[in-house]
């Protein structure tokens, strides 16, 4: 099996090298990912300018390759041609927060996940839950006796060995077309998750607020900020269930027609 892992926080970002690693124990890796932070992109193709792809190290002195465009870019450029080899299955991740409810319109990491499926690959979107202050860390060996989150730094060891684990059992059970899974995996130990639940989207509570600054000259310009979100601790929701201590596994479709709303619609005379 050939994989093609990326990520929207950068081709250095230690979630992308721990994906990678464990990746591995299932076929060939391939990485190609984002030059810089795309992070809250949402789904990018670049028409205007051209892209560029180079070859980098990774952290363990792993080869990948790295580009100037979007995540969904580099899902894009990979399937098309730049990869020769025929790609099975494509991983976005390990983004260092989760991505729930209304957060998978904005996340680069899902709607890398998301150009695959267009594509008609299996596609995975894999995050790790975080808390305000934590600071992402990479651990090569497991740390199965202590905490994920030990001086404010995530682990993303359980979080890898679970993208694994569903990625081998998506693969041998397949998914319905135009369909990706996107995976929330709390900041515990292997042995503090206490499994996997399938779930619905759930509803993300936003906090922004906008702060209005003034440059030398005088002149306003404005930062999106606000505090940490939030969500509705639901059962049955990705929320929910990263509140409770499961994965959450979500599947995404492409297909976003309201179905009730069309068919109200239909009554009306237009």
């Amino acid at each position: 099996m050939h994989i093609l892992v990326t990520n929207d926080d950068g081709v250095q970002a230690p979630g992308l090298l721990a994906l990678a690693q464990a990746m591995r124990a299932l076929g060939k890796v391939t990485v190609l990912a984002p030059d810089r932070n795309w992070s809250a992109s949402g789904h990018v193709k670049t028409m205007e300018r051209p892209l560029r792809v180079r070859e980098v190290k990774l952290a363990d002195g792993t080869p990948a390759l790295t580009s100037d465009g979007a995540p969904s870019d580099c899902v894009a450029l990979a399937l098309l041609g730049v990869v020769k080899e025929k790609i099975d299955l494509v991983v976005s991740g390990i983004n260092p927060n989760a991505n729930i409810g209304h957060d998978v319109t904005y996340s680069g990491t899902v709607t890398a996940a998301m150009e695959a499926a267009i594509a008609g690959v299996m596609g995975i979107a894999v995050s790790l839950d975080s808390r305000p202050g934590q600071n992402p860390r990479t651990v090569v060996e497991p740390r199965r006796d202590s905490p994920a989150e030990r001086d404010g730094e995530l682990d993303y060891g359980p979080a890898a060995r679970a993208a694994v684990r569903i990625a081998a059992r998506a693969m041998t059970e397949g998914l319905p077309k135009g369909v990706l899974l996107n995976v929330n995996v709390p900041p515990l130990t292997d042995e503090e998750i206490r499994g996997i639940q399938v779930t619905r989207q759930g509803l993300r509570i936003y906090r922004d607020a906008l702060d209005e600054r003034r440059d030398p000259r005088g002149r306003p310009y404005y930062w999106i900020g606000g505090d940490f979100p939030t969500g509705v601790d639901e059962a049955g929701t990705d929320f929910g269930a990263l509140q409770a201590g499961y994965i959450s596994v979500t599947p995404l479709q492409l297909d976003l027609t309201a179905q009730d709303a069309m068919e109200r619609l239909k009554l009306l005379k237009w």
